[in-house]
């Protein structure tokens, strides 16, 4: 007995044609044409039941106001950062200072200070350590600013990233 597919008959509402054919598979099982879902919807695959979807949720939003908690070590990387962020600025602004040193310490400063309220693509331990490779870097090229701010921001930040790796346990600060 040979396969065949069945025409199907249009449903009032589900915008398929009148006797469109089923596909036939390889295993020759018949399934019913299923309707395209409207423009700017997800797929039909995302409204099935038990398959997975392929469609990002988009975030849940509380009604109450977005709380960011504040503890010790935040506060460390903050002033590590603000500190960082500071000392580019100057850097910039010097005359005969290294530009490019200072504007990627801006940047990676910056991006620091976001990664603590924001959620960024690296996290903040990342942009820690590129913030504190790029104040030594500017530590080491010098330039006609003072390097008292660039030790400080420096210090913070590696004080920050061995308290956020637990490799130094302070009771009430991690």
């Amino acid at each position: 007995m040979t396969p065949r597919c069945i025409p199907i008959r249009s449903k009032i509402g589900t915008d398929v044609p009148a006797r469109t054919h089923a596909p036939c598979g390889i295993h020759a099982v018949v399934t019913r044409a299923q309707p395209l879902p409207p423009q700017g919807t997800p797929s039909i695959a995302w409204r099935r039941p038990g398959v997975p979807s392929r469609v990002a949720v988009p975030p849940h939003h509380s009604k109450g106001p977005t709380l960011v908690t504040f503890n010790l070590l935040v506060l460390i990387g903050v002033i590590g950062g603000v500190l960082a962020l500071v000392d580019g600025i100057r850097r910039l602004r010097a005359r005969g200072g290294n530009t490019i040193v200072g504007i990627i310490e801006v940047i990676a400063g910056a991006l620091f200070i976001l990664s603590f309220f924001v959620p960024v693509p690296w996290g903040s331990l990342v942009l820690g350590v590129a913030t504190l490779i790029v104040l030594v870097v500017a530590l080491f090229l010098g330039g006609r600013t003072g390097r008292g701010l660039t030790i400080a921001a420096a210090v913070v930040i590696a004080a920050w990233i061995v308290l956020v790796n637990h490799w130094l346990i302070i009771p009430g600060i991690n």
